[in-house]
């Protein structure tokens, strides 16, 4: 069942986070879809611009609508991952997204609240969800690029929700996007609960949010990777930061370590093998696992049931 993000925010407000995931191809839709079925969560599904280009956006939006046939059990939002304007309208039209998020991020303050209003505008008749960026984190995730942060000011944040009417906000609040962080990620939780304080039972949304757990670095190194030394958020900051009013956390880069792993140790133990199902057929229930663990950590996990009445009613 394709949902709204705003019903979900609805359900999770200060219990829980959602988990959103980052896909590209068939098999991270199997193993995302049947950990989370298995682990009884509701979820997000992420479609980042880059995954739209890398085969074709309608190849990714057929795979979530049989997605939703083979699992009618599944609860979940299909979200558009930091798209400009041209990409969020477009989106908007396909009639398979639920969600979108409008990232100008980059712009003056004022120069984003048009944009993201512009988006928002667009949305509203549809239904649809947009989500917004207010802040800037540091780290390399496709064409998002920053040497550093630039932590969301509070007082901002309240004037940008009300003058742009956007569904959730991302904000920078000491995460990093892609696999070689900065630094060890410490949540600011001075900054989320400012911002609770200033917009009550308003979604915040965290990027960034991958643990990079060392012994799948470790493990992609010892069979022929060379990945620096890394860092990432403790996975048992999520709920803290949930019960402040982060309702949607972002997970990218651990999803794609897992996939890096089992390939290279698949090859590197089959070096006779060359048929890419075979790898496929490790890597999907590995990915389940995986998806399945987070949502433990996130809260999510045993709330399925509880959010299909709730979005039924």
């Amino acid at each position: 069942m394709i949902v709204s993000t705003k019903k979900l925010f609805e359900h999770a407000y200060g219990k829980y986070a959602i988990g959103a995931y980052n896909i590209n191809n068939l098999e991270q839709t199997m193993g995302l879809f049947k950990g989370n079925v298995e682990s009884k969560a509701p979820f997000i599904v992420q479609l980042s611009k880059g995954a739209r280009s890398y085969t074709h956006k309608k190849m990714l939006e057929a795979l979530m609508k049989t997605a939703d046939e083979i699992f009618p059990e599944a609860v979940f939002a299909v979200h558009l991952d930091h798209g400009d304007a041209e990409t969020c309208i477009d989106c908007i039209k396909s009639g398979v997204y639920s969600s979108v998020m409008i990232d100008a991020s980059h712009e003056s303050l004022e120069k984003n609240i048009e944009i993201t209003h512009s988006v928002v505008a667009a949305a509203w008749d549809k239904g649809i969800a947009v989500e917004a960026e207010l802040g800037i984190l540091a780290g390399i995730e496709e064409h998002v690029k920053s040497e550093k942060d630039v932590y969301t000011n509070p007082e901002e944040a309240e004037y940008f929700v009300k003058q742009t009417a956007c569904n959730s906000l991302a904000c920078s609040i000491g995460t990093a996007h892609g696999a070689s962080k900065p630094k060890v990620q410490n949540l600011r939780y001075d900054i989320i609960a400012d911002i609770q304080k200033r917009l009550p039972g308003f979604p915040i949304v965290m990027h960034g949010s991958s643990s990079v757990p060392k012994s799948e670095v470790d493990r992609i190194n010892a069979a022929g990777g060379k990945l620096d030394d890394t860092h990432g958020v403790d996975a048992s900051q999520f709920l803290q930061a949930a019960k402040l009013g982060v309702t949607k956390i972002n997970i990218d880069t651990d999803g794609r370590l897992v996939w890096c792993r089992v390939h290279r140790e698949f090859f590197r133990d089959k070096p006779e093998k060359f048929d890419l199902r075979d790898p496929g057929k490790v890597f999907i229930p590995e990915y389940a696992k995986f998806i399945a663990e987070k949502n433990v950590l996130l809260g999510s996990a045993g709330q399925l049931d509880s959010v299909r009445e709730f979005v039924s009613k």
